[in-house]
């Protein structure tokens, strides 16, 4: 609406962690900050579902180029597994397709949590945006589509059992690698223990090295859009990838590295590194054994431009 499509009117750059509320899908909260920060240059990392809430990592301007680049993406989530209901969606929010009496103790649960731990192949959801054939799945399940869903390999890291909610309502804390699905482990769970079994409530407290501590509310959000000081709640790009070694380059050495071309003998750690020009971060580059440094993703306008580079 009068703005170029890659319009960055803002000049805005970083990491919003957007403590997100129920009710909204990631797209949605991606289309309300777009508003609020003027720019469709904005991209979220690890979609929650509309009923989950807490934190959802946000990119703005030309950090979007980061969203798929980040070495850590291990989540960590605050789940509540209601025992004795089946639905199709794999939480409350679906049709029930099966309730049972529920007879679980605490120590039934305990028992079978150290099998669903480390590396194993699980099935994703029928509601799911995983795609077959170029579809999501949740299409071809709305559609009342039968179709072939392929076991994906995930790693769970933790769980721990924090206790009951209510009656047949148990809180746990689980921490997992990209891809897992909540829904499915918990499902899995109850069929351990002999009981049907649904996700009955979801918020992520870790994605990456975003913590909740650092989630701002849309509210927040929108009174900082309001006020003129966005940018104090964006996180640096290079946070990402703090656990990367870093490697300096001077001034002159920039653009050869914008332009696609390598710099030579350049001191650091080999494989993959952030590229720093004095206290600036550059992006990322792969370091070989004789000093060769070739970009990996840069975060700077291509040389010989005023304008943020394209969100690719």
């Amino acid at each position: 609406m009068g703005m170029k499509k890659d319009a960055n009117p803002l000049g805005l750059n970083g990491i919003l962690v957007v403590d997100k509320p129920a009710g909204f899908t990631s797209f949605d909260v991606v289309a309300k900050l777009r508003g609020m920060f003027k720019t469709r240059k904005i991209g979220h990392g690890g979609t929650l579902d509309p009923m989950a809430t807490g934190v959802l990592p946000v990119f703005v301007g030309p950090a979007v180029k980061a969203v798929d680049l980040a070495p850590n993406q291990d989540k960590a989530y605050d789940a509540v597994m209601r025992l004795g209901v089946r639905t199709d969606t794999g939480d409350i929010t679906g049709a029930v397709l099966e309730t049972a009496a529920v007879a679980v103790a605490e120590g039934d649960i305990r028992a079978v949590l150290p099998r669903f731990l480390g590396p194993q192949q699980q099935l994703p959801p029928l509601y799911s945006a995983v795609k077959v054939a170029g579809q999501p799945l949740y299409k071809y399940a709305r559609q009342g589509q039968q179709v072939q869903r392929k076991p994906r390999p995930v790693v769970v890291h933790n769980i721990t059992l924090l206790g009951p909610q209510c009656e047949n309502e148990w809180c746990l804390q689980v921490v997992c690698g990209k891809g897992t699905y909540i829904r499915t482990l918990l499902e899995d769970i109850g069929a351990a223990v002999g009981a049907p079994a649904t996700l009955a409530g979801l918020r992520r407290t870790q994605a990456g090295v975003f913590g909740i501590e650092q989630a701002h509310s849309l509210s927040e959000i929108q009174a900082a859009a309001d006020e003129g000081r966005l940018e104090a709640l964006l996180c640096p790009v290079e946070q990402l990838f703090a656990a990367l070694p870093a490697v300096q380059v001077e001034e002159k050495a920039l653009a050869r590295l914008q332009n696609g071309a390598p710099v030579y003998r350049v001191a650091g750690c080999l494989g993959r590194c952030r590229i720093r020009c004095g206290v600036r971060f550059i992006g990322l580059g792969q370091l070989d054994e004789e000093g060769t440094l070739k970009s990996e993703k840069l975060f700077l306008p291509p040389a010989g431009t005023r304008e943020e580079g394209d969100a690719g």
